[in-house]
């Protein structure tokens, strides 16, 4: 029992006559690397992915912690001057929000 499709088309064979891409037979030499097919597609970024990537190899150059606030803090705290200001802690959390949401 067959089915025929109504309305379609049959996309047209693409045969490759270049040995580039090709699997290797069963058995032969697979020592040498493998060499990539040229792709005839290009890829332009945008001036924000362009920025982005720019952000992103600033920031991972950049120490992930600041020593030197670190060492203030911790002086602040054993010398007990060290002072949580509430308002500008809740102001940064809504800040925060607003950034996410």
């Amino acid at each position: 029992m067959s089915q025929k499709i109504e309305g379609s088309t049959p996309l047209p064979a693409v045969h490759s006559t270049g040995q580039v891409g090709r699997a290797a037979a069963a058995g032969a030499d697979r020592s040498s690397p493998v060499e990539s097919v040229q792709a005839g597609d290009s890829l332009r970024l945008t001036g924000e992915a362009t920025s982005l990537q720019a952000l992103q190899r600033e920031l991972s150059a950049a120490p992930a912690v600041d020593s030197a606030r670190v060492e203030q803090v911790k002086q602040a705290l054993e010398a007990g001057t060290y002072r949580i200001d509430p308002a500008k802690i809740a102001e940064r959390m809504l800040d925060m929000d607003k950034l996410l949401g």
